[in-house]
């Protein structure tokens, strides 16, 4: 409870007057009741605030059932089991030769940093040790674990119930039961599916990356703030699904085209319906473009081109000086660094590749990841706008034994075109470049280039 100076004077006053505490004299009756009111009103005030999201998560996460440290006694066969499946010798190689090697005709160079992110190798961890420590209970989980298709093949492979998607955005919960357990995925899941699995006799095991939570934690600062938080980031994908249930008003950008649009719109106004129309599916309900863009924060889905975000926080701050100036900016624009170390250090190894591919002669770029990797997508830019031949697989049966390679292009079409020229000369040697998405293993690195090696080998002895 607060006290007001007026309350800590109305007391003072009865211990020093000569007044006994039970005959109060007139004025300490006024200060007295003033005292009360204000209580009363201070109390009505706190409890006519709405409890944010946040707080309600936060609330979630303490009950018995939620899950997010894992399982101690089952963590040894599965750090075992985990090691078999993602682990690489002829990476190990790579990186204790100073990430280059030749084999079979083949120089590879690899980029620094690639692969697994501490947070995608926790998520797998987390999933794993859950479906070994509830045995005999049915485990659903609420979307992919991860973009990469072999970890959740080894899902399914242990029965994990995938949660069915029924469009729009809908996902049929129905068939989770009572006394089961769910398992949240790296990207998190939604405020309202959280609200909905409180209320079900489940045990959670929330898997979500931490660099995720920390761009929940930064909207619901904008929430208090008063501002319209303003993500850069794909309005469809999962993880941006979760982030803007967190949020009260918000509107998604997914490259600086759309950010232009909205700093255009708040300095210039617009077309109102127009503008409405455009980003339906990428705004919060009710949302008045006119009334919501004089105070935004800047927040990103974490795959995100870091370079992209940055542009994209440079533009709303000029933005919000050409209409304020620049003494009131920070009243209507705030921004936090949400950008994942391991995306930015994956982007950083790629950039380094694509600055030397000239004195490396590399032939090409291979980029190894989910096709519906965000991360992964992202890497793939940086050699295509350089205009170094690159390519994006899933896997290593995406490289043909006739000399093709189907891959995912930059607009998100799957292609399948000739791989590498001039393979059949055995005076050639090819020279490549390699990295993978955060959410790729090691295994599949080995995987494709080992089919790369026999690819090389087999055509030069025909």
């Amino acid at each position: 409870m607060k006290f007001s100076t007026t309350s800590v004077m109305a007391v003072a006053a009865l211990i020093t007057t000569g007044t006994t505490a039970f005959t109060p004299s007139h004025h300490t009756l006024q200060r007295t009741t003033a005292l009360r009111m204000s209580t009363v009103e201070e109390t009505s005030v706190e409890e006519s605030k709405p409890v944010r999201k946040k707080e309600k998560r936060l609330q979630y996460m303490k009950t018995d059932t939620f899950h997010r440290r894992g399982f101690k006694e089952v963590r040894e066969g599965v750090e075992k089991a985990m090691s078999e499946q993602f682990e690489s010798e002829l990476v190990d190689e790579l990186k204790s030769n100073n990430f280059v090697i030749n084999k079979d005709g083949v120089k590879v160079h690899l980029a620094k940093d690639f692969g697994f992110c501490w947070g995608v190798e926790r998520s797998i961890a987390l999933a794993y040790e859950a479906v070994e420590h509830f045995p005999g209970k049915k485990v659903h989980i609420t979307n992919e674990l991860i973009h990469n298709p072999e970890v959740n093949d080894k899902l399914h492979d242990m029965d994990v119930q995938f949660i069915e998607k029924i469009g729009e955005g809908k996902k049929d919960f129905s068939k989770v039961g009572d006394g089961d357990v769910v398992i949240l995925p790296a990207f998190g899941a939604s405020f309202e599916e959280m609200t909905l699995f409180d209320s079900k006799n489940v045990d959670i095991v929330d898997t979500t990356c931490p660099w995720v939570s920390k761009v929940w934690n930064t909207v619901d600062q904008h929430q208090r703030k008063g501002l319209t938080s303003v993500i850069h980031g794909k309005y469809a994908h999962e993880e941006t699904v979760a982030t803007v249930s967190f949020c009260e008003d918000y509107i998604c950008v997914k490259d600086m085209k759309e950010a232009q649009m909205v700093a255009d719109y708040i300095t210039n106004g617009g077309d109102k319906e127009a503008f409405l129309k455009y980003f339906e599916n990428a705004i919060s309900e009710g949302f008045d473009p006119d009334t919501m863009l004089d105070k935004v924060g800047l927040a990103n889905q974490t795959t995100m081109y870091k370079k992209e975000t940055r542009a994209i926080g440079q533009l709303m701050q000029k933005t919000m000086i050409t209409k304020f100036g620049p003494v009131n900016t920070k009243e209507h624009y705030l921004e936090f660094d949400t950008i994942c170390d391991a995306t930015q250090e994956r982007q950083d190894a790629i950039h380094d590749l694509v600055e030397n591919a000239d004195e490396l002669k590399l032939d090409f770029i291979l980029v190894i990841g989910g096709w519906d990797s965000s991360n992964t997508a992202h890497l793939l830019e940086i050699p295509q706008k350089a205009n170094v031949r690159s390519f994006h697989i899933n896997k290593a049966d995406c490289i043909g034994a006739d000399n093709t390679i189907t891959h995912r292009t930059m607009s998100g079409e799957i292609v399948t075109d000739k791989f590498i020229f001039d393979i059949e000369d055995k005076d050639k040697e090819v020279v490549m470049g390699v990295t993978s998405g955060a959410s790729t293993p090691d295994a599949a690195v080995q995987d494709s280039l080992s089919s790369i090696f026999l690819l090389k080998k087999m055509s030069s002895s025909d």
